[in-house]
């Protein structure tokens, strides 16, 4: 194994570790501080449990790192195949949208809330399409669709403004400029990567397989690499995915004691 695959497959191994290990201290938190109303205390154990789902399978992946669609592996065995790595990615993405849609709901924006689960699930409908058919045009689709759905989230929060006490505006008027950060380096980067993929396999005529024997391959077959050379372009957003991503994550948990719907004399 490389020098650079080896340091940074152990990073991403710490990353998982360091993750699992801050969800574990926020379920401690939310035990610790007692109840509160009913539904402050159910609004958090789901943000909880949907965490879980997140940050528990970017920790699977973080440990079998996947290159879906060229079937890159760096450890064989059933733990890196394809096809577990992207259905454990589609119950962590799901999750990760549904903290999305709780904390939207919690502040009022009701419309929005409702835009984001069915934008993500044909997100993940295009990611399977483009992993089992191995063509890259479905990546992009994805990550369009994934802009849309931050773009309507950071809106959305901008227009919640109002609804919060001004203590806490600064704090809601953070996390959408981190949002609309997101819609910038999806639009910039990983939209034209995934697209530029695409444009290179139609140049070289590549013709995509069928859904049915893209199961069967992303079931059975994986391409073990050690060579940085073939890992390179994955590695930041990977990184980024599974870190900083995850830690939003984690915050959205504790939001409800931070984001607290304003006085009816404090609004504007």
């Amino acid at each position: 194994m490389s020098d650079e695959l080896q340091w940074w497959t152990s990073a991403l191994a710490g990353l998982a570790i360091l993750n699992v290990s801050l969800w574990g201290a926020s379920a401690l938190r939310l035990l610790r501080n007692g109840p509160g109303t009913r539904a402050d205390t159910e609004f958090r154990r789901l943000h909880l449990w949907l965490s879980a789902g997140y940050v528990f399978g970017c920790a699977w992946r973080s440990w079998f790192p996947v290159y879906d669609v060229p079937r890159l592996v760096v450890a064989d065995g059933w733990t890196s195949s394809i096809l577990v790595g992207r259905s454990v990615a589609t119950i962590a993405e799901l999750c990760f949208a549904a903290q999305w849609a709780l904390l939207l709901r919690t502040l009022g924006a009701t419309s929005s809330a409702r835009a984001i689960l069915p934008l993500i699930v044909v997100a993940e409908v295009c990611s399977w399409h483009a992993v089992l058919t191995t063509g890259n045009l479905g990546h992009a689709l994805e990550e369009s669709l994934w802009a849309v759905a931050a773009l309507v989230f950071a809106v959305a929060l901008g227009r919640s403004r109002e609804q919060v006490a001004p203590a806490r505006r600064p704090l809601l008027a953070g996390a959408a400029l981190v949002a609309l950060g997101y819609v910038v380096y999806m639009i910039g980067v990983d939209v034209p990567m995934y697209w530029a993929r695409h444009a290179a396999e139609v140049a070289r005529g590549h013709v995509p397989i069928d859904v049915l024997t893209g199961i069967v391959d992303a079931a059975s077959r994986r391409v073990v690499s050690h060579r940085w050379a073939d890992w390179q372009s994955e590695w930041l957003w990977m990184t980024l995915y599974f870190s900083g991503a995850v830690w939003l994550s984690l915050a959205l948990v504790h939001t409800r004691w931070s984001i607290m719907p304003a006085p009816a004399r404090e609004r504007g």
